[in-house]
């Protein structure tokens, strides 16, 4: 069989709609590097094109999921299922959409913004995504931190530090090539769905409750506390940097740049995303789900930091098993999430300014940034306030989501940017909706919080 396109096809003229063509393609030395081969079965079309989809899920999944998660079951029980229900199919709707931008164009996000705003606008939209991938950092650095303090009674600060030290890991990975990247990635994530099955099987949920609170509630909005962690999850599970890693590595597959090979490049990436992107909701349901059945009802609704649900999980379950297993869980989620979240810091970066640094010295630029606030709270407030700064810094990519999605949606919905993949009706009707929505409620939660801390709250 003889793979679509060779090792270096060649990148389509612009489309109307864009002040500039494409003149080097995103992750240049990844690109179409993933042979598609043309006479293949389905099957084998599924396996050439499984992989992206599991690395954008892993920021569904990340260190600050677990904190959102752990906070809201322990304080709402299951209520807030119908929150990660709702952010998932967000999720697998605004993936789709960054997916098939990469695809169809030739450009990730990044690049899609800097070829259509002006400069200033350009910047800005840099510098909030900067801030979300910082926010994202942070709560990889606080996860790992953590996790080797519960697993190797590391301590806090000395974890933090260790975790300046994976940009190593990431760079020998790297020259491995692409395909090694999403394996390992695929395994951590299955080691962490492993873990929660078999947590689930200590903790005995309601199963019936659980499909009940599937369902939203008034309360999500009308209540200040369970918006302000709803918000959160939100924040946690679609994660802005997410939809411009994806519209990147959507493109290292070999597919031929013509209208039939992205309709079929389109039709199988989405596949890969959707599976990885439920698998993501098991396995942020089920923190959720183990938090609501150990804490909600037995005196910890306050639990609402990493440290203290694993402190509570062997007298509570009454093996001490079920802590290493979270543990290891939680370490597999930080290492995932460093190993995503570097390369979505490269695509930000060398997308909206045309730069490109050494691998090393952006992801040091990174870490250093997260590293610095995290030590300073570790030895302010301990353990307590790195819970805190984790779900804040959840908040923070809630508010940053709106400064992704809006363009995002813009360029998919423009028949001049898309020609015939532009989006159809009823597809561009859901994403304005969405948008709108997370535009609407980040608007009101920053209202809530204002208010509050007038009131001392």
């Amino acid at each position: 069989m003889e793979p679509l396109v060779g090792n270096n096809p060649q990148e389509p003229k612009s489309l109307k709609g864009w002040k500039n063509e494409v003149t080097h393609p995103s992750l240049r030395e990844v690109h179409a590097s993933i042979p598609v081969f043309a006479n293949a079965s389905v099957w084998r079309k599924i396996l050439a094109f499984v992989g992206p989809g599991f690395m954008v899920a892993v920021g569904y999944v990340d260190p600050g999921n677990w904190a959102t998660d752990i906070a809201g079951g322990a304080k709402y029980g299951y209520a807030l299922l119908s929150v990660i229900l709702i952010s998932n199919f967000m999720a697998i709707l605004l993936q789709y959409l960054a997916l098939k931008l990469g695809i169809v164009t030739g450009r990730d996000l990044a690049q899609a913004c800097r070829d259509h705003y002006s400069k200033p606008a350009a910047i800005f939209l840099w510098i909030m995504c900067e801030i979300a991938i910082a926010a994202t950092d942070l709560a990889e650095v606080i996860g790992s931190a953590i996790a080797l303090n519960l697993l190797f009674k590391i301590p806090l600060v000395v974890g933090v530090l260790i975790t300046a030290f994976d940009v190593m890991l990431f760079l020998f990975l790297q020259h491995k090539g692409f395909r090694v990247l999403e394996g390992i990635v695929i395994v951590l994530i299955t080691t962490m769905g492993v873990c929660f099955a078999y947590e689930l099987t200590l903790s005995h949920p309601a199963w019936g409750l659980m499909m009940g609170n599937l369902l939203p509630k008034p309360e999500l909005v009308t209540d200040p506390g369970m918006l302000y962690i709803s918000m959160g999850i939100i924040g946690a599970t679609v994660m802005p940097h997410n939809l411009y890693l994806h519209s990147s590595i959507a493109q290292t597959r070999a597919f031929e740049r013509n209208d039939q090979g992205k309709a079929m490049a389109i039709r199988y990436a989405n596949f890969d995303s959707t599976f990885a992107l439920f698998g993501a909701f098991f396995v942020n349901a089920s923190i959720l789900v183990l938090a609501a059945d150990l804490f909600h009802g037995t005196g910890h609704q306050n639990v609402a930091d990493i440290n203290t649900a694993y402190q509570l999980l062997t007298p509570l379950l009454g093996t001490s098993s079920a802590a290493i297993v979270f543990a290891v869980a939680l370490l597999a989620s930080g290492q995932n999430s460093t190993l995503t979240g570097t390369l979505a810091g490269q695509i930000v970066m060398e997308g909206f300014l045309d730069l490109r640094l050494r691998p090393w010295v952006r992801r040091l630029m990174t870490r250093l940034i997260a590293i610095v606030p995290a030590v300073i709270i570790i030895m302010l407030y301990g353990s307590k306030g790195m819970g805190n700064l984790l779900i804040f810094s959840q908040v923070i990519l809630s508010i940053q989501l709106g400064f992704a999605v809006f363009p995002l949606v813009l360029f998919t919905s423009d028949p001049r940017k898309m020609g015939r993949f532009v989006n159809g009706s009823w597809l561009k009707a859901m994403a304005w909706v969405v948008t709108g929505f997370i535009i609407i409620l980040n608007a009101y939660l920053l209202i809530v919080t204002i208010v509050s801390w007038f009131k001392g709250g």
